[in-house]
Parts: structure tokens; C-alpha cells; sequence
């Protein structure tokens, strides 16, 4: 072997350990035009080098050294972290068949008996450079792969909640005409309660304005009073104070109306709450069919049918999407007046919820390809053909699934199971 080729070989440093000198000068000369070489002439030295810089890259080991032999020697390097990669190599006058295989066994990666052919000593040392230089590329790319897993994964979650946020806002858009109505309906009649309230003020103040200026007189007289009982009776003050408390109460319920249809807006379209919690499904549907009342009532008739359910663990944000697709698509399959039905039960340690309707059902055909993404039967611009893969994707984080069954001219059934505690979070304590 050429000295000079071998520039990129000595860079390797190879660690000598043997308790005879003579044997350090001999293997130390002969590998010195290789490798960066290390000499120790006793366990506990050598293990002092492995600590420092360079350190080695391969080790030859002598077995028999006084205070600690070469087996206790390579017992410390494989039980410590940061030397248990270090290939060692047996280098012994030991030639027995036990020798060796306990060698082999305590780690050793090659077992070479004294005394050797130096050429083939170098061979094996090579050897076992190129296999140990192999290791840590793979090592290297394994961690570079790991690293670049687990970044495309942290992306492709950064996308996965872009869609879902742009999917809400797509369905509340579609919703939006639906949502100002209801919105509007009670802001106009607190409005006009108000103006009739400004009209009934009006008259109070004008019978405490007429109060006012008798209490002045001294005495009362009989005309004032009679122009009093008049004046009390033309204004209706009678009728005002049993219409004034209902006007209030009922401007008190629509502005409730509002502040809840906002609050289950805000709740719904809250991309960033990704912590998981212990969530009322019956909750979160009233919540969903409050935010939708306007886009169903008009299609059909909701009834409830809700059983006995726990609490779960969940994203209740992302669970209403869940039911605002399913409750969407029903409605949008009844071309008239029709009825959808919300069930929920519990069997095991699932919950589910049924979502079933008597619109135009689904096409066999179209059955397999239900929960694909951008897969639609809906005309141009009704739908973005993500509201059920992104629905499945959500249900399935949960550790659930989806049921669906469907007949033309029938209508849908989609079922959801969820778990009420998922696998991830262990058994419920």
C-alpha cells in the first residue's frame, strides 16, 4: 500500500494498547505512514486517551495486561455512550477457540493472534475503518431523514390547519347571507322596541312633568286632579307599565340571540385552539345548528334525538366543523321540505352521533370516492369538495371513524364514533 494514497486514511487515529513496549514500536512504525497513531500500555491509560482529542477511531487491544486486561478494558468502552461505536480489535497471543469467541462476544469486531502478518493487519484495519466510516454516514443520514421527517410533518400540519381554517371560512362564508340574517332579525325588533320605548318615555315623563307642576299648588284643587286622572289615562300608563317590562325582556333575549350567534362564531372559527379538553358533543351541536338555523330552516325540519352521552376528549372546534359539514350536506340533499335527525348514543368507551336526512342520497358509485379531497357531486361553486376528506382527517386524529349508508331517493346516514378517551391519552384513571 502507497503511503501517499492514503491521504484521506491519515486522518483515522488508531489507539495501541499493549503492555509490551516492544510490540507498541513495532505495530506503532509500521502504522505510522497510515494513521494518526495513540499508544497506551495500559487499560487505565487507555481509557484516559478514548476521553480526549482525537479520539480514536479503531482500537487494537491487547488481552492479558497487568491491573486491567483488554476483556474489562472493552467492557468500560461498550457501556459508555460516548465510546460503545469505537470498533476494537483483539490483538492477542491468546489462540484458544473460548478466547476468541468471548472476545467476539464482549463486542470486539475482530479477534487477530499474535504474533501477525503486518500487511494483514493493515487489510483488517482498513477493513473495519471503511465499514466503521459506513456506520456513521448511516448514522448521519438516519438523523438527517429523522430530522427531515419530522420537519415535512411539522409542515404538512402547518398546511393541515391552513385548510381547515380556510374550509371554515369558506363554510361561513357560504353561511354568511344565512348568519347576518339571524343576526338581524333580532337587532330590528330590539330596535324598533326601543323606538316605542323613546315614545312610552315621552308619555311617562310628560305625566311626571303634569305631577310635578300640581305639587305646586297649595292647595290642590279638584281641576288639577281631574286634568291628572285625564292625563294618566290618555297616556295609557296602565298599559305602558305592563308593556315596558315585556319590551325590555324581549330586547334583553334578541341582543342574547346575537351575543350567543357571535360566540358561536368566534368558537368555530378559532384556528389556533389545539388543546384538547373535555368536550360536551350536545354542547357543540346546539352551538353548530345555532350558527346554521337559517341555512335549515327554510330546507327542513331538525329534530334531536339525543341519548346519554359522557364527556370526551376532543377539539370541540374541530368536532362542530365535523357536524356543520355533515348538517350542511344534508340540507343541501333535500331539494324541498324535508327532515334531518341528530341521534347520539354511547356503546363501550365510544360515543357516537348520527346525522341522517330524507334528501336525494348518494350514488352507489360515488360511495367509494365520498371522502376524497376536492370530490364533489354538487354544482360549480356550491362546494369546495373538502368539507368531508378534511371531516374524515379530523375524525380520524380523534381515533374514530366514519359510517356512512346511502340509498337514491332515500337519503344519508353518516354515523361518527368517537372515543371517549383516544388511545394516545391512556386509559381513563
Amino acid at each position: 500500500m502507497d503511503p501517499d494514497k492514503q491521504s484521506a486514511e491519515r486522518q483515522a487515529t488508531i489507539l495501541l494498547v499493549d503492555d509490551e513496549s516492544i510490540n507498541l514500536s513495532v505495530f506503532g512504525q509500521f502504522l505510522a505512514p497510515y494513521y494518526q497513531v495513540l499508544v497506551a500500555t495500559s487499560g487505565q491509560r487507555a481509557l484516559q486517551l478514548v476521553r480526549g482529542t482525537p479520539k480514536p477511531d479503531l482500537i487494537l487491544l491487547d488481552v492479558m495486561m497487568p491491573g486491567m486486561d483488554g476483556y474489562q478494558v472493552i467492557g468500560q468502552l461498550k457501556a459508555n455512550p460516548k465510546t460503545v461505536d469505537i470498533p476494537v480489535i483483539f490483538v492477542t497471543a491468546l489462540t484458544s477457540d473460548l478466547e476468541e469467541e468471548r472476545g467476539l462476544s464482549l463486542g470486539a469486531v475482530d479477534y487477530i493472534y499474535k504474533p501477525c502478518h503486518l500487511s494483514i493487519l493493515l487489510a483488517r484495519i482498513k477493513t473495519q475503518l471503511e465499514l466503521k466510516n459506513a456506520r456513521d454516514w448511516l448514522k448521519d443520514q438516519n438523523a438527517y431523514l429523522e430530522a427531515e421527517v419530522q420537519r415535512r410533518h411539522q409542515e404538512n400540519q402547518a398546511v393541515h390547519l391552513q385548510l381547515l381554517q380556510s374550509e371554515k371560512l369558506a363554510a361561513i362564508g357560504q353561511l354568511a347571507a344565512g348568519i347576518a340574517h339571524e343576526i338581524n332579525n333580532p337587532i330590528g325588533f330590539v330596535s324598533s322596541n326601543l323606538n316605542t320605548l323613546n315614545g312610552y318615555l315621552r308619555d311617562v315623563f310628560a305625566v311626571l312633568d303634569a305631577c310635578g307642576a300640581a305639587l305646586d299648588e297649595k292647595p290642590l284643587s279638584d281641576q288639577t286632579l281631574q286634568n291628572l286622572r285625564e292625563l294618566k289615562q290618555a297616556k295609557q300608563i296602565d298599559y305602558l307599565r305592563g308593556d315596558i317590562p315585556e319590551l325590555i325582556a324581549e330586547s334583553r333575549e334578541g341582543l342574547s340571540r346575537v351575543r350567543d350567534i357571535i360566540q358561536d362564531l368566534k368558537d368555530f372559527a378559532h384556528a389556533d385552539k389545539n388543546d384538547w379538553e373535555l368536550g360536551d358533543l350536545h354542547k357543540g351541536l346546539d352551538s353548530t345548528l345555532n350558527i346554521i338555523g337559517n341555512e335549515l330552516k327554510y330546507r327542513c325540519t331538525v329534530h334531536k334525538q339525543y341519548g346519554e352521552i359522557p364527556q370526551i376528549y376532543c377539539l370541540p372546534s374541530q368536532l362542530n366543523q365535523v357536524f356543520m359539514n355533515l348538517l350542511i350536506n344534508a340540507a343541501q340533499a333535500i331539494e324541498s321540505k324535508g327532515d334531518i335527525h341528530i341521534r347520539t348514543g354511547c356503546a363501550d368507551q365510544n360515543v357516537w352521533v348520527e346525522i341522517s336526512d330524507n334528501g336525494n342520497g348518494i350514488a352507489p358509485e360515488n360511495l367509494p370516492r365520498l371522502f376524497e379531497p376536492f370530490f364533489t357531486t354538487k354544482p360549480l361553486g356550491k362546494g369546495t369538495g373538502l368539507g368531508l376528506s378534511i371531516s374524515q382527517n379530523i375524525v380520524r386524529k380523534h381515533g374514530g371513524r366514519i359510517e356512512v349508508t346511502s340509498q337514491l331517493g332515500q337519503g344519508s346516514r353518516f354515523r361518527v364514533w368517537l372515543p371517549i378517551r383516544p388511545p394516545e391519552f391512556g386509559p381513563a384513571e
